[in-house]
């Protein structure tokens, strides 16, 4: 763990805020060059070389410092990936955001979490079973993740303000959505953690949701659906959860409520049927690993190769992954399976592809072909 000088901080948010750089991305780019520095540096001739048509360059500083200056004047702060205060459960998933903004007490996440989500439009019966949930976790130690957003959500938070309550935001950390969580909003950041990857001041976009969502199973050991529809971003959040390898929970509700469909198709897939804390907490603790291992960042996950590909092998690469990309979303690990080549030249052609304008990076660690 390290902590960034003020002009290197300034340095991640502009390689960051560059066109078409999401966080895996970025992960590489720092893996190649050693520095967010090196790496904006580096911009324009490896994207040329890429192929792209238009000069690709950095994020403006003015900006960056804009960010920090907003982020201050709200009561926030902005944390690396490579610090002590960044959430370590966080670091353990692929597509981690390299900055985060956070009011609040970051000395929560040194606790254990549970995510609790479900439906907007939930039922009394439904807010009443999360209050109860987040209670009981809440007495047994464990800080309580949600999205802010109304019905599920905002019930939740508020049963776990006295214990520890993380609420992960779409927009920045100093805009309120949905405007009737305002009050809620201010007690969460005097009590809790309002954390976004957003920069101060921006406005949530439909877009931004499943970004977020990645980030709220990212942070907790485990995710718990109270009522959600078959089509919903709660379910999204499940699946996240199911790919970083967290556990899935799911309180089962009437068939004949809509709201419910989804809740109960996760428990028929596989998702542990819970009724009070207890059961998650049971859940938990048979699940505890014999031998503990230290997160595994995307970082050390594939090291770069010191030759590199030739240029016949890295435009063989190349050619492969267009072939395999699509319109539709392909997770990294697919992608690494399809292509016959060392991991490390996958990612790096990968990256190309993306400075380049070819490609895409999604939430969830997902490519597409980008659209023109």
């Amino acid at each position: 763990m390290s902590v960034l000088s003020h002009s290197e901080r300034l340095d991640w948010l502009q390689l960051i805020r560059t066109e078409n750089i999401g966080p895996i991305t970025f992960a590489r780019l720092l893996t190649r060059f050693g520095s967010a520095r090196a790496a904006i540096d580096a911009l324009p001739s490896i994207a040329s070389k890429a192929g792209r048509k238009l000069p690709l360059r950095a994020a403006g500083r003015g900006d960056a410092e804009r960010e920090i200056e907003r982020a201050a004047k709200s009561g926030a702060r902005a944390i690396a990936s490579c610090e002590a205060d960044y959430p370590l459960a966080l670091t353990d998933i692929a597509d981690a955001p390299p900055i985060i903004y956070v009011r609040g007490h970051s000395g929560l996440f040194a606790k254990p979490a549970i995510a609790i989500i479900g439906a907007r439009n939930a039922s009394g019966v439904g807010r009443k079973i999360a209050r109860a949930l987040a209670e009981s976790l809440g007495a047994h130690g464990f800080v309580v993740v949600s999205g802010l957003a109304r019905g599920i959500d905002g019930a939740a938070h508020e049963a776990a303000l006295k214990s520890g309550t993380i609420a992960v935001v779409a927009g920045g950390v100093d805009v309120v959505y949905p405007p009737e969580h305002a009050e809620l909003t201010n007690l969460i950041a005097e009590q809790g953690v309002v954390l976004s990857e957003q920069p101060p001041g921006a406005e949530p976009t439909a877009r931004d949701f499943p970004r977020r969502n990645r980030i709220i199973s990212g942070l907790s050991r485990g995710v718990v659906v109270v009522e959600a529809a078959t089509k919903s971003g709660t379910l999204i959040t499940a699946r996240f959860a199911l790919e970083q390898g967290r556990e899935v929970f799911a309180v089962p509700g009437s068939p004949l409520d809509p709201r419910c469909q989804g809740a109960n198709r996760l428990i028929r897939d596989g998702a542990t049927l819970v009724q009070t804390g207890d059961d998650i907490i049971e859940a938990l603790a048979a699940q505890v690993r014999m031998v503990e291992e230290p997160p595994r960042g995307f970082l050390e996950w594939a090291p770069s190769d010191p030759e590199g590909a030739s240029p016949k092998e890295a435009m063989r690469i190349r050619d492969q992954l267009k072939e395999t990309l699509s319109f539709t979303p392909l997770h990294r690990d697919e992608i690494l399976r399809e292509i016959d080549a060392p991991a490390s030249l996958v990612i790096d052609a990968l990256v190309d592809l993306v400075l380049a304008g070819e490609a895409e990076e999604h939430s969830g660690g997902r490519f597409t072909l980008k659209e023109t």
